[in-house]
């Protein structure tokens, strides 16, 4: 067991700090603060833990850095535009509705595969909005080939790709608030 777990934490270390996240995080701080000041909203979007990941992100932006924020996981509204417009669609078509001109679209997952995440991407480029990518595992994913700014992290581990992508989102929300330690009230 300690061999598993000297690996694993190895695998946290060695790609919890890459030689371009510091200029990745203060870029992401600047747009998202851009985007607040112009009035426009942070759009969050992933699928099973990312989504969860996603939730807890718009929850810390709009609760804790006063950044409005949503990421759209209601089962009624997943279940109803996935019903009409297919599941690969359904964000994408949210979006449609939800979305306007200078918003930010933030998506997460570990593969850059997903269909559905890759097609709100496509959505959000073509309408010329900024979208921020966050994965793992294959660096040349289809997700990560549609981001302004890209967040990547070299592991096959969903685990560990999930717990960096967390950090690194809790830390943006950190970055503007200016502090880790906080009143939450």
């Amino acid at each position: 067991m300690d061999t598993f777990l000297q690996e694993y934490y190895s695998e946290y270390a060695s790609n919890i700090k890459p030689t371009w996240l510091f200029e990745n995080l203060t870029s992401l701080h600047k747009i998202i603060c851009e985007t607040s000041k112009q009035g426009n909203k942070v759009i969050l979007g992933g699928n099973g833990a990312s989504a969860a990941i996603a939730a807890h992100a718009a929850l810390d932006l709009t609760k804790q850095a006063k950044i409005k924020s949503i990421a759209y996981h209601d089962p009624a509204l997943i279940t109803a535009y996935s019903n009409d417009y297919g599941y690969d669609k359904w964000l994408a078509k949210l979006l449609e509705s939800h979305m306007s001109k200078g918003d930010l679209l933030i998506l997460i997952s570990v593969s850059g595969e997903s269909p559905n995440i890759v097609e709100a991407a496509k959505y959000s480029r073509g309408i010329k909005n900024k979208v921020i990518t966050f994965t793992g595992k294959n660096e040349k994913n289809s997700l990560k080939e549609l981001g302004d700014i890209n967040f990547w992290v070299n592991s096959d581990a969903y685990n560990i790709v999930e717990g960096i992508h967390m950090i690194w989102i809790t830390t943006i929300v950190d970055m503007i608030i200016g502090k880790s330690i906080y009143s939450v009230n």
